[in-house]
């Protein structure tokens, strides 16, 4: 196996992004890079890959002008013979061009993408694929998780190409961003195991970003032989714009999870410890939903969370979890709902200023899936906080500290949110939700972007807050963390009638 060594800087006139010094390619292998949202993980592959506009940016690989490194040998084969999915989808396909001309455009043309969709998009029937095919990309039209699935199915089509290229010392690298991000378990699953079956025909080098350490599960339990062509890698900071390629130990993540699980604190199961409770049966915008107690949704049941206990709520995307959340919140006005929070009765007849009054940030908080939905980026950090000062039980600096180290703290508490990365925005997000010490904690995936001793981090935050009281609502494509954390007793599940 040989390894390229990559020394990569990226800048503006005004401030370095993000620089490395050594950046680790593995020929013929896979890589899995984990990593905070928003520290340099998009960015860096992209350079090596060839794609960053040098009218706005200032790009050196090896010490080198960016022209030297996109005229090397590896890098005109890699574009040659690989291809990139991007994380967010909508970005790569062309609105003005029909789904079925963008699979066959270029050096897709001649390879038949019949069988790659028809396994991407299992059970469907051919009229559904037909339909996607004739589609013109729009924001919501196909759905996000039907775009990413679009994107794997071309890059799938550029890996058959190069298994059929007969030169054995041409160079690849494909990199799929975030690949799974919309997809559930099951899919994610598919793409793993049509990325494996590829490489025992033929290795390539692969590098997939992202955020899902479920991953390294599925690959131990299923993919064990290709353990030794598998390299488990995290993006670390050093300071404000310079990071790190580290060795991410599986043992670590897989002993962390069989030790992890959460115990509701012995609470009396009566109306007095009740927080929550939602009826099973709820519609708005023309669309009814119900909550069942059993995976195969047979059981209704109503939704209760009480005093120090958390309840996981699942269901496939798109199909009304944050939904559910924002009615509870008052964000959304429902058709038909009913709910008891904090001793009092609310339902679709509620004016909406009692959400205001009553349970916005005093009775209930919410922690958004978006940051940049739930913050103001123009506010500086500390600015965030302001209003918050009378609810808060310690001062901002420990507060910070809470997910935050001193020096990171000092250089960002005067500067705005909008100039944070991802995972930063996220340990924002979560830590002034929990300043309001609310009785009611509403979390929509809250391990957004966050690297795994950031994951822990909150995680045990949020238990320390379970234990002191507090009801925890849990909405999260991270299946497998909180399956372990929570008892099967306190899952729900979410289904459309």
């Amino acid at each position: 196996m040989s390894i390229h060594h990559f020394n990569i800087k990226v800048a503006t006139p005004q401030r370095t992004i993000v620089a490395i010094d050594d950046f680790p390619l593995y020929d013929n292998h896979i890589t899995f890079l984990f990593g905070e949202s928003g520290i340099g993980k998009s960015l860096l592959s992209k350079a090596l890959y060839g794609l960053l506009d040098t009218s706005d940016l200032t790009v050196t690989v090896n010490d080198k002008p960016y022209c030297d490194h996109l005229n090397s040998r590896w890098a005109c084969d890699i574009r040659n013979n690989s291809f990139f999915v991007f994380q967010e989808p909508s970005s790569h396909l062309n609105p003005l061009m029909k789904i079925s001309e963008q699979l066959n455009e270029g050096s897709l043309e001649n390879i038949d993408d019949t069988e790659i969709m028809e396994y991407l998009w299992q059970h469907s029937t051919d009229s559904t694929l037909n339909t996607i095919r004739e589609v013109y990309p729009k924001p919501y039209r196909p759905s996000g998780g039907e775009k990413q699935r679009i994107l794997i199915a071309m890059a799938f089509k550029k890996l058959t190409a190069f298994m059929e290229n007969r030169d054995a010392d041409a160079s690849s690298f494909f990199v799929f961003d975030e690949p799974t991000g919309s997809l559930d378990n099951r899919y994610r699953n598919l793409f793993l195991n049509l990325l494996f079956s590829k490489f025992c025909k033929r290795h390539f080098s692969a590098v997939i970003i992202t955020h899902d350490y479920s991953i390294i599960s599925e690959i131990y339990n299923s993919y064990r032989n290709l353990v030794p062509f598998v390299h488990f890698k995290e993006l670390s900071r050093i300071d404000e714009c310079k990071v790190s390629v580290d060795d991410f130990s599986a043992d670590d993540y897989l002993n962390w999870l069989n030790k992890s699980q959460w115990t509701d604190p012995p609470v009396s199961q009566t109306a007095d410890n009740r927080v929550l409770e939602v009826a099973p049966e709820f519609s708005i915008f023309s669309r009814n939903l119900c909550i069942y107690k059993d995976e195969a949704r047979t059981v209704k049941a109503p939704l209760i969370i009480n005093k120090g206990s958390v309840v996981y709520l699942k269901a496939p995307s798109g199909i009304g979890k944050t939904t559910l959340a924002k009615i509870v919140m008052g964000i959304y006005k429902s058709d038909s709902f009913k709910m008891n929070l904090c001793g009092r009765s609310y339902n679709e007849k509620s004016h909406e200023s009692l959400w205001h009054k009553e349970i916005w940030g005093k009775k209930a908080g919410m922690v958004f899936q978006h940051a940049d939905e739930s913050l103001n980026l123009q506010a500086t950090v500390k600015e965030t906080f302001d209003a918050l000062k009378e609810r808060m039980t310690v001062d901002l600096n420990t507060q910070l500290n809470l997910l935050f180290k001193q020096n990171i703290i000092d250089l960002i508490i005067n500067k705005k949110v909008a100039y944070l990365s991802g995972g930063q925005k996220q340990r924002l997000n979560l830590l002034r939700t929990f300043a309001l010490n609310t009785q009611l904690l509403i979390l929509d995936e809250p391990l957004n972007g966050l690297d795994f001793v950031n994951v822990k981090k909150v995680l045990d935050l949020l238990n320390k807050l379970r234990l002191g009281g507090t009801a925890l609502l849990m909405i999260s494509h991270n299946e497998e963390i909180f399956e372990t954390l929570i008892d099967k007793n306190n899952i729900f599940y979410l289904s459309e009638k």
